[in-house]
């Protein structure tokens, strides 16, 4: 599994000139599954991420959690983080996970943050969106729950 977290003063997501998800301070998070990601990659990545200490305190370094702030995160499905581009000029896709896998654990994920206790608001899995930010910083962390150690 595989995310881009971007500390965010704001974020929204719209599907069809529609409104579907929107926050205000917090992250914006890019999810990837792959189909060998299990639930503890997933438990990996939403301990670490809802508990990223990337807001500053008041001496200016980051040290403060989403629920320090009251920060909020807005959850979108991204298949594209798999991108293979070893041959060609054309991304390879093939190491995202199958689409029906995939929706399970992105859904699973976004529950999973919502019970930490942190308001979650998420895109339309497989729908074309429309993503904005304001990214605060900026600052963007990658990660890779295949990478923990």
């Amino acid at each position: 599994m595989k995310a881009v977290i971007q500390r965010v003063s704001r974020a929204s997501v719209d599907v069809n000139d529609e409104t579907i998800g929107k926050i205000g301070r917090g992250f914006l998070v890019l999810l990837g599954v792959a189909n060998e990601d299990t639930d503890e990659d997933m438990d990996y990545l939403v301990k670490k991420i809802t508990q990223m200490r990337i807001f500053e305190d008041e001496a200016g370094k980051m040290n403060l959690s989403l629920k320090d702030v009251g920060g909020e995160i807005l959850i979108i499905s991204q298949f594209t983080l798999f991108a293979s581009t070893k041959k060609g000029n054309r991304p390879s896709f093939t190491e995202a996970g199958a689409p029906d896998f995939s929706k399970e654990m992105y859904l699973k994920f976004i529950a999973a943050c919502r019970d930490c206790g942190i308001h979650t608001e998420e895109g339309d899995f497989g729908a074309h969106m429309m993503v904005s930010l304001v990214n605060d910083g900026p600052v963007t962390i990658t990660m890779d729950s295949k990478q923990k150690h």
